[in-house]
């Protein structure tokens, strides 16, 4: 099974307050005038910002800035004392903002308050409810000390198109590295034989459900269970990952449910939420330009990376040292043949997808962005990728969706092996080792990237030795380089 899942950002006009009348409680964002007497202070970031995340920046020389302050909690409370009881349910630093859920009364209250300087509607309905996750089979015990290919059973084929065995095999599997998995749910991934060992090394470090919210997130939709496997499934002779050995965040954003701004929104605050966790790589299978109601849907003019609400977000989660990773989309056939957003985001790695050939799959959205840069960024297999189902079996399945977290993994790995470099530094390279480097085009962008050659780019005086031993997945294996003790 595979979907992009599509929205747009709904850009309303306000109507005056005189026209407002009491409905349906619907989902609002709603933007603040300034940040003005805050109890918080850059001076202070502790106090919104973990120790990880300011370690980040600190790497990578990037200075705190106003646009990290959170929302001030005096003009949330104002918020909340609108009569009508609106419910706040998340606020966003960075775009200076909160969500709350409330009927048209309410908001048009809420826009009479001095504090506030606009706001958009983001829902037609309350989000549906989660379905209940299927049953889950054990898998199958481990292997180990298979050679490579049976080793990783049939997720061979879409590591070794990037060069991620070599990876593993130079000992770099994600180790010491967080990502973060934007999704519509994880159904079975506390379960599963493959994902085992990432429960049992306590390698869940936060989950968040932006939709319902709360915690929960092993329930709604399999198409997150699939895309974590792909990066963190570990169970040799069965399926391997792209970055096994990696720390992760799970996050529910996407509510398969309806088409709406809403979901924009929780990508936000789920990438605000990665940034104070201190995430290094965040992967998002999701693409959105169609809602629900057809007069709120992207045009192409809008793929310009500053107006849809998931795209700014994007390029806030770069401004802090983040890769991040997204999905081109499933509509390189369709009238709408181009990416989404936030793939149309800058400074972010958009993936197209390719088939075991290499050749681009005739579903890959393409690009250019709406100003004119090149997209997708790179490409990774995403036809007949191995994936992980909530049922506990290995199954094909087509789409950008999978090239994504394959490619991420790839992020982490690489990133673990150069963490001298800056996020922006990390694409470059890879930009540079992949297979259209100097003839990048819209439809794979700079192409398939691969470890080894981005690796040697950087270490011309040390690279790694191009033949290297089987990887033993799960060992500690030290990096092979030329010329060096193997």
């Amino acid at each position: 099974m595979q979907r992009t899942f599509r929205l747009a950002a709904l850009l309303l006009g306000l109507l005056p307050a005189a026209a407002q009348a009491q409905g349906p409680v619907r989902r609002h964002i709603i933007y603040f005038q300034d940040k003005a007497n805050s109890p918080y202070s850059l001076s202070q970031p502790q106090q919104f910002l973990s120790a990880r995340a300011l370690a980040r920046r600190t790497r990578q020389n990037i200075p705190l800035k106003p646009r990290d302050l959170p929302v001030n909690p005096a003009y949330v409370a104002q918020v909340r004392a609108v009569a009508g009881a609106p419910e706040v349910r998340y606020t966003s630093r960075w775009l200076n903002a909160a969500v709350v859920a409330c009927d048209s009364a309410t908001l048009a209250r809420i826009y009479q308050l001095p504090s506030v300087k606009g706001g958009q509607t983001l829902s037609t309905a309350a989000p549906q409810p989660p379905r209940p996750a299927p049953a889950v089979a054990p898998g199958p015990a481990a292997r180990p000390g298979a050679m490579p290919r049976a080793t990783y059973g049939p997720a061979y084929a879409q590591a070794e198109t990037i060069g991620a065995v070599a990876m593993h095999a130079a000992g770099y599997r994600g180790e010491g590295m967080q990502i973060a998995v934007f999704d519509a749910g994880f159904p079975g991934a506390d379960q599963l034989g493959p994902l085992q060992l990432m429960q049992q090394q306590n390698r869940v470090a936060g989950t968040r459900n932006f939709v319902d919210g709360g915690r929960a997130v092993y329930q709604r939709n399999s198409h997150g269970t699939n895309c974590l496997g792909l990066i963190g499934g570990e169970l040799p002779g069965t399926y391997v990952g792209t970055a096994p050995r990696a720390t992760f965040h799970l996050c529910i954003t996407e509510d398969v449910g309806s088409e709406t701004p809403l979901e924009e929104a929780n990508w936000l605050a789920a990438a605000e939420y990665a940034d104070s966790a201190g995430v290094d790589v965040i992967s998002s299978s999701l693409g959105y330009n169609t809602f629900d109601n057809p007069a709120t849907s992207h045009t192409y003019a809008d793929l310009n990376g500053r107006t849809a609400i998931s795209s700014r977000a994007a390029l806030g989660a770069a401004r802090v040292g983040m890769v991040v990773v997204n999905s081109a989309g499933n509509d390189g056939t369709n009238n709408w043949h181009y990416i989404g957003v936030p793939a149309d985001a800058d400074s972010i790695i958009t993936v197209g997808a390719v088939d075991s050939l290499r050749q681009h799959a005739g579903f890959s959205s393409y690009g250019p962005t709406a100003d004119g840069r090149l997209k997708p960024t790179l490409s990774a297999m995403g036809v007949a990728s191995a994936v992980l189902s909530p049922a506990g079996a290995v199954v094909r399945g087509n789409g950008t969706s999978y090239a994504c977290p394959e490619l991420a993994g790839l992020v982490a790995g690489f990133w673990q092996a150069n963490p001298q470099l800056t996020a922006q530094a990390v694409i470059g390279a890879l930009c540079r080792s992949a297979s259209q480097a100097t003839r990048p085009d819209n439809a794979l962008g700079f192409g398939i990237p691969n470890f080894e050659a981005a690796y040697n780019l950087l270490h011309p005086n040390a690279p790694l030795d191009a033949t290297p031993a089987a990887p033993k997945v799960g060992s500690k294996a030290s990096p092979r380089r030329a010329g060096r003790a193997k």
